[in-house]
């Protein structure tokens, strides 16, 4: 296994932390992980590459060993375009200058597509893991969002806790079946930590569960996305049920259609695979992502 270091990055009034695998001077791959999700997840895709990369994935803000400003702040909501900005900062930070790789998986797949099509002239390769955007909201929907969040703003969701690691471990497990026992309890160590009462609780703070009042607009990410000057490549589980989960009654073929946005844009299906593609195949997503940015 590469054993990743560890760092962490004052960016916007906040303490990112970043994980680091490889040699500094080698060629960089930025990765962004997942909603619930933490930069160590991106462990066995790195222990697959083949080639001399330098690996460098943010826990993002809220996730993991980064700071959890609203969590600190006491009461309130992420929003989904700070993640963008964090980005764009710690580009400035460890690639002030050229193009850079950008990899993402489901959530960080969303904001390193729309970072390509904000600052097209700073990437190269993007490589979208998963990453579909939501289904497309319509204006009748504002008022009940409105009220739903501020409700939800009277009374903050909770996550779990949980007794020991090997309990944390079950919980992934249980949410991704084909999850090896081994990488189960990898995850787990990254995943959580003590709470000082003799339980686990999960490096994610609770206010990512509250949806906040803004409505996904789909038109103003299909603008943002025909501005992408990168080749991208989409990487998707066969018959994906986080695809057919978003999608809803919406054909699967018209609800993808939103990628003709991108000038140079190409797919490919994996196979065994679920939403957390890198956990499952990593070796093919590994192989995929090195013969795409070399």
């Amino acid at each position: 296994m590469n054993t990743s270091r560890s760092e962490f990055v004052a960016v916007r009034g906040i303490r990112l932390h970043v994980r680091r695998w490889g040699h500094p001077d080698a060629p960089a791959l930025f990765m962004l992980h997942g909603w619930m999700d933490v930069a160590a997840s991106f462990q066995f895709v790195v222990d697959a590459l083949g080639g001399d990369w330098q690996v460098i994935a943010p826990d993002m803000r809220g996730f993991g060993l980064s700071d959890w400003p609203v969590a600190q702040a006491g009461g309130g909501h992420y929003w989904f375009h700070d993640y963008l900005a964090d980005l764009d900062a710690l580009l400035d930070h460890y690639a002030p200058t050229g193009q850079v790789n950008l990899v993402g998986h489901s959530l960080g797949a969303n904001v390193v597509c729309l970072y390509a099509g904000a600052r097209p002239e700073r990437v190269r390769r993007v490589v979208d893991l998963e990453g579909f955007g939501l289904a497309p909201a319509h204006a009748a929907q504002a008022p009940r969002r409105l009220q739903n969040w501020l409700d939800e703003l009277r009374d903050p969701p909770q996550l779990k806790r949980y007794a020991s690691l090997d309990e944390v471990a079950g919980r992934l497990v249980k949410t991704n079946p084909r999850l090896a026992p081994a990488r189960a309890q990898f995850l787990a160590k990254h995943w959580s930590k003590p709470d000082g009462e003799g339980r686990f609780m999960l490096l994610a703070d609770p206010a990512h569960k509250l949806r906040g009042p803004m409505l996904y607009r789909l038109d103003e990410v299909m603008a943002v996305w025909r501005k992408v000057s990168a080749k991208v490549l989409h990487v998707e589980a066969a018959n994906s049920p986080t695809l057919a989960e978003l999608a809803g009654e919406i054909p699967l073929e018209e609800f993808k259609a939103r990628f003709r946005a991108f000038a140079d844009w190409r797919e490919k299906i994996i196979d065994e695979a679920g939403h957390m593609v890198h956990h499952d195949q990593p070796e093919q997503v590994a192989a995929l992502i090195e013969g795409f940015c070399a």
